[in-house]
């Protein structure tokens, strides 16, 4: 009896990346529904223009380069680094400085060295740094938790702010922007209180800030779905983690009242995210098992340091990007031992 033999991979479900793109994406859902409850329409209104911007700016360039469009487009990588850059910024945050994000996440980034797979840098947080180090005050205007906003933003008020800059009369931006967890911590501890003092304020949950540790479970949630799906590994998620918890371990119980203990970190800003979404990238990331644990505690450990003694509070963009020009080399270093190679023969 003849049986059929087909070739190599034997897979019941072959992997594309459109299919991965997706799952990240549904992934991403919950987290994004969790930011819309707590910090209003805005965020659909970032994600709807950045994947616009993105999709659009990626078509243009592959015109240009006389590549198939609708094909390339059909990979979903331009939507994955439109709605990771969307939800990393403000949700007041102008249309045009999305605009000229997307266009240097997707021209700049991406596109000029190759398209996806060529690229070096994660391409949403490049466009995220260069926002923040060129358009600071825009960058850090977040909007208070709803359960701590006495003025809530409606649709065609979040849409007309937006793309106007115009708000209801006798409000301005003073009046419904607030710091953010990680930056009001650094502000306090500079003024030189303590944190059992600083914890005081309505603006403190359990563990991080109100609203915002919701938002990184809701994230935790379907990283986990990830892990489960095995659209990405354990690897640079738990090390990432592990190493920001131990730096922060390390330092609170040296002096509680200076240093946020661990779960402030984890839960105030955007490590759950860029622990299970950015640093993850198949891309940018270290591809070896034993690299990608370098690579994600390392991002962790960077993440805490300029956090604690740098000038920006949350770092997971600036440590990814770092650790983006190191993964060559980690990878070069880690490469697992070929086998009948570098062995010593017996007999």
């Amino acid at each position: 009896m003849e049986f059929q033999t087909l070739t190599s991979p034997h897979t019941a479900l072959p992997n594309s990346v459109n299919k991965v793109m997706l799952q990240v994406i549904l992934a991403l859902i919950p987290g994004i529904v969790a930011m819309t409850w707590y910090f209003g329409w805005g965020t659909l209104i970032n994600i709807t223009l950045a994947v616009s911007c993105a999709v659009g700016f990626e078509a243009l360039v592959l015109w240009l380069r006389k590549r198939p469009i609708v094909a390339t487009l059909g990979d979903l990588s331009a939507v994955v680094t439109a709605i990771l850059f969307a939800i990393a910024v403000p949700p007041t945050l102008p249309w045009w400085l999305t605009v000229m994000g997307m266009g240097f996440a997707i021209i700049m980034v991406k596109q000029l060295y190759g398209g996806l797979g060529y690229n070096p840098f994660n391409p949403a947080m490049a466009a995220y740094v260069l926002l923040l180090i060129s358009y600071p005050v825009q960058m850090t205007s977040w909007l208070p938790p709803m359960s701590l906003s006495a003025q809530t933003l409606g649709f065609t008020e979040s849409l007309s702010l937006i793309f106007t800059g115009a708000l209801p009369s006798g409000l301005t931006m003073d009046a419904i922007t607030m710091a953010t967890p990680l930056d009001e911590m650094r502000t306090q501890l500079d003024l030189n209180h303590m944190i059992s003092e600083i914890r005081e304020s309505p603006l403190w949950g359990d563990f991080g800030g109100l609203g915002w540790e919701w938002v990184g479970n809701w994230f935790l949630l379907g990283g986990l779905w990830m892990l489960y799906k095995r659209t990405i590994t354990w690897h640079i998620p738990l090390s990432f983690l592990a190493g920001l918890i131990l730096m922060a371990a390390v330092f609170w119980l040296f002096d509680p009242e200076s240093h946020p203990f661990p779960q402030f970190h984890v839960f105030s800003g955007g490590a759950i995210l860029g622990a299970f979404f950015i640093a993850t990238d198949p891309v940018t990331a270290c591809t070896t098992k034993k690299g990608q644990l370098i690579y994600g505690a390392s991002i962790g450990v960077i993440v805490y340091v300029i956090r604690t003694w740098g000038g920006y509070p949350d770092a997971v963009a600036f440590a990814v990007l770092l650790m983006n020009m190191a993964a060559p080399t980690i990878d070069h270093y880690t490469q697992p031992r070929t086998y009948g190679h570098g062995g010593r023969l017996s007999g």
